[in-house]
């Protein structure tokens, strides 16, 4: 018989403590607590680098349940800070999962926490906002909250120079070469999803460092460059807003959520926080031409405002729940961006088309009008 996994705590900012159990590595995390509503993808969202700063709560209750392998992981490391779950399995029943969830995240060394009531934490968080957390073993809950708030809070961070790549690296250049579009990511926490997806449709993909210049950007002869997405806020990335500022109209561009995020400050938008963020599988967007509503995959705290936005920028695609904006459009220029993840990874896929929609702008193809399948029409 197993021994009992030992006591843990998420202890909130706000005094809040919730009991559990203690498994992942024996170490304490802090971070911005979040909830993610998706009901599979755990490994994936784990290893997002969005996530970074970040604990991460499922709420659908039952996680582990078909253990990790060597081909879901998104990043080459766990992302988040901590796990929150209700429920934790260490029976794993897919064929392909090779380890389990809990041995995964304590050779990671993070800490989870499990046999807490995730929906009440959920409910708090949807109700009051987002908010700074802690998971520990070996502190009382004042001793906790008083380590916890010590510590910087999440807005106040750079998160996206600790998972931008420190070099410039050439993705999937060990297999077969690409004959396709040279296509540049600049690396704010970029996934492995989107850069597969390029591979995929036959394009040379290269990811550069978050603080590489445009110069830098346009030495390496790209057909078009895209801003990934990341974690923190972009309110502290005018590093990155000069260097999109820099390629706008040299080259085609394409934003996925935080480079949807520095694009809108590119032509004059702000950015502000959402109070929960908008984190699961099954966000509604409608596309503002053709009337179509996606259901998407999402991930990100904060939003554009596009009260300052330059009139040669639509707004094209809205979130149905509460209005925010989920796409934008240069009227002139080969650029456009969406808040979502047209990736996904586990699902859905209702978006995917957007890639090749990108590839349409590089061949000098319209950006409106494109229909469900990317087709580009004249």
């Amino acid at each position: 018989m197993s021994a009992r996994p030992p006591a843990a705590r998420l202890v909130l900012a706000d005094g809040l403590v919730f009991e559990g159990e203690g498994h992942g590595a024996p170490v304490r995390a802090t971070g911005e607590v979040v909830f993610n509503t998706s009901m599979t993808g755990y490994q994936e969202a784990l290893t997002d680098p969005s996530y970074g700063g970040q604990i991460l709560t499922m709420t659908y209750p039952l996680q582990g349940n078909y253990g990790v392998n060597a081909f879901d992981d998104e990043s080459a490391r766990v992302q988040a800070r901590g796990f929150v779950v209700r429920e934790l399995t260490d029976l794993p029943s897919r064929w392909r999962g090779e380890r389990t969830l809990g041995a995964w995240l304590e050779a990671a060394g993070v800490p989870c926490v499990a046999g807490i009531d995730t929906r009440a934490l959920a409910r708090r968080l949807r109700s009051q906002g987002v908010v700074m957390g802690t998971i520990t073993r070996d502190e009382t809950p004042a001793e906790a909250l008083a380590r916890l708030r010590r510590e910087p809070s999440y807005g106040a961070q750079d998160h996206v120079a600790e998972v931008s790549t420190p070099s410039a690296y050439e993705f999937g250049a060990d297999g077969e070469a690409a004959d396709g579009p040279h296509v540049v990511v600049i690396d704010l926490g970029v996934k492995r999803s989107i850069m597969r997806h390029l591979r995929g449709r036959g394009c040379r993909v290269t990811a550069v460092p978050h603080d590489a210049s445009a110069e830098d950007v346009l030495t390496l002869g790209p057909d078009g460059v895209l801003i990934s997405p990341g974690p923190g806020d972009p309110m502290l990335l005018d590093h990155v807003v000069g260097t999109a500022r820099g390629l706008a109209g040299r080259t085609p561009l394409m934003g996925i959520c935080l480079g949807h995020q520095v694009l809108g400050r590119v032509f004059g938008a702000s950015t502000y926080k959402l109070k929960f963020g908008h984190r699961g599988a099954n966000h509604p967007v409608r596309d503002e031409a053709t009337g179509r509503v996606y259901v998407t995959s999402q991930n990100h705290g904060y939003a554009v405002d596009a009260g300052g936005l330059d009139p040669a920028v639509e707004v094209s695609q809205v979130h149905l729940n509460d209005g925010t904006v989920e796409g934008m459009t240069h009227r002139e220029l080969p650029l456009f961006t969406i808040q979502y993840h047209s990736e996904a990874s586990p699902g859905p896929h209702d978006t995917e088309f957007l890639f090749d929609r990108f590839l349409a702008t590089l061949r000098g193809a319209t950006l409106r009008g494109d229909n469900e399948r990317g087709e580009a029409r004249p």
